[in-house]
């Protein structure tokens, strides 16, 4: 007599562990767009820029720089260097991580002129994942601000450096310790509030 009793609340204990993960499955999608929304209103609020990915690269030296030089990109007659760490050794110095197919590149590249100008830093580059002809064609349209470009056709030394995603530049200061990240096109806001006080501060006196 037990067993015929015991059977219909096995039934209704499977059935309503049933019920309660369908539950859960229903509403899963409606609970990870929650958390989600949260998050990204918890970033909204605190007024952090987007941008302003941290770096566990700042504060340490740089990686190894021993990049080819971009062929055919010239500066009074001569080939632009290549990016070693000979190249900019001893020198405050601006590296930026460039392609040609990059819309917010050619969205920043007024700024990387400016920037060329002061005397207090050097402009460099890594040329990624790019075509020869198509990064020679960039510059020649829209002005070259570098003293030195390395090529990385394969995105591995970009790896190294711990790119995101293009454009992102680096100010490496004269003993080759990384002191700033910028993810995303400069902006004259981020270049007055950021990095000339950063120039300033590390510019070899």
């Amino acid at each position: 007599m037990s067993s015929d009793h015991s059977e219909p609340h096995h039934d209704e204990a499977s059935s309503g562990r049933s019920g309660r993960s369908r539950f859960i499955f229903a509403f899963l999608p409606l609970i990870v767009f929650a958390l989600l929304a949260i998050f990204f209103y918890v970033q909204l609020i605190s007024g952090r820029d987007a941008n302003e990915v941290p770096s566990v690269l700042i504060g340490t030296k740089a990686p190894l720089l021993d990049l080819p030089p971009l062929e055919g990109l010239m500066h009074d007659g001569s080939q632009v260097p290549a990016l070693t760490d000979g190249e900019i050794a001893g020198k405050l110095t601006l590296i930026n991580v460039f392609a040609s197919w990059c819309v917010p590149c050619r969205q920043e590249h007024p700024y990387l002129l400016e920037l060329s100008k002061d005397p207090r830093i050097e402009v460099v580059a890594i040329n990624y994942k790019d075509k020869t002809e198509n990064a020679l064609q960039f510059l020649d349209e829209l002005g070259n601000p570098y003293a030195a470009v390395g090529i990385d056709p394969r995105g591995q030394a970009s790896i190294d450096w711990g790119v995101y995603g293009i454009p992102e530049t680096y100010l490496v200061g004269p003993d080759g310790t990384i002191l700033f990240k910028q993810i995303g096109p400069f902006t004259e806001e981020l270049i007055a509030e950021k990095l000339e006080p950063l120039i300033a501060e590390h510019a070899v006196k």
